[in-house]
């Protein structure tokens, strides 16, 4: 292919050339999507339709299940389609259009996930303040923000990205991941790109510090209560939480840190579906089991 800066369409990964396999792929990235996506509305359904949810933590629980259902419902139907179909196409415009709109929500992800850290450590070390401090006002205004910090970020790296040249059309992943498609440079990262890169990674370590230290203050207040019960109450309201932030970092860092094959690997595609697919399910699973006010919502709901 002569070198370009667009490229009519990319070629995403073939699960396999064996149409059985092709088929296997469709039905297990179809249970997962419909898992996905019951388990996320389960959630939203549950916190919109029952007062006893009305609240701050699971008003940030409920767009944190939105978030969740646009990662999975960006990358996952393309992927099943092509199976189903048995192609690997996907157009500029689209690669374009899923790379911006997966960036925008795992960047919203992560934000959200920090902000969850200051709700919880305003609730347990300031607990006599809590509702004026997060008042609804306050939390919608920081929810837009989550919102609008997320498209943006996902507005700067797809023009970075965008902007180089492309030297061949063939990613070996299933979707239009940041690693793989950067390797189709020819002339290597331009500058935009590089700095954009260096801010998400200072971002993202201030991100966890964050929450690594809002946590370390949480545990030490919470080992202060003088009853053992009301240290439960404080850390079961955290557990869930720090369980989904130590998931996402664990995931991340593995699919990230590890030097990516220049050939189609299973190992990248497992590691892709763990950090990708994994916590947008998990998610919802993680908060509702230890929540009694979840599970009771939940199980009413399910028997409606």
């Amino acid at each position: 292919m002569e070198n370009q800066t667009t490229v009519p369409y990319f070629l995403l990964l073939e699960f396999s050339k064996n149409r059985h396999l092709q088929i296997l792929h469709f039905f297990f990235f179809f249970v997962l999507y419909l898992a996905t996506v019951t388990t996320n509305l389960l959630i939203i359904f549950a916190i919109v339709f029952d007062h006893r949810l009305h609240s701050p933590m699971y008003f940030f629980l409920m767009n944190l299940a939105m978030q969740d259902l646009g990662i999975v419902s960006i990358i996952v139907p393309k992927s099943m389609i092509n199976s189903l179909m048995d192609t690997r196409n996907i157009s500029y415009f689209g690669c374009v259009t899923q790379y911006f709109l997966f960036l925008s929500f795992e960047a919203s992800d992560l934000s959200l996930l920090t902000v969850m850290a200051y709700d919880r450590y305003v609730a347990i070390c300031h607990p006599l303040h809590y509702e004026m401090v997060m008042n609804w006002k306050y939390c919608t205004e920081i929810i837009i923000l989550v919102w609008v910090t997320g498209l943006l970020y996902g507005m700067l790296h797809t023009t970075g990205t965008f902007s180089i040249i492309f030297c061949s059309n063939v990613i070996n992943q299933f979707f239009c991941e940041i690693p793989h498609l950067l390797k189709l440079s020819c002339s290597g990262i331009n500058l935009l790109e590089v700095g954009i890169l260096v801010a998400s990674i200072i971002a993202g370590i201030g991100c966890f510090t964050f929450i690594l230290v809002s946590y370390a203050v949480i545990f030490k207040t919470a080992l202060r209560i003088p009853s053992e019960k009301g240290r439960q109450k404080a850390l079961s309201t955290c557990i869930p939480h720090l369980t989904v932030v130590s998931m996402l970092l664990l995931s991340g860092c593995i699919t990230y840190l590890r030097p990516s094959s220049n050939t189609p690997s299973y190992l990248d595609f497992g590691l892709t579906v763990l950090y990708s697919l994994l916590p947008p399910l998990l998610n919802p699973i993680i908060y509702s089991m230890r929540n009694k006010n979840m599970k009771s919502v939940l199980s009413q709901l399910w028997r409606f």
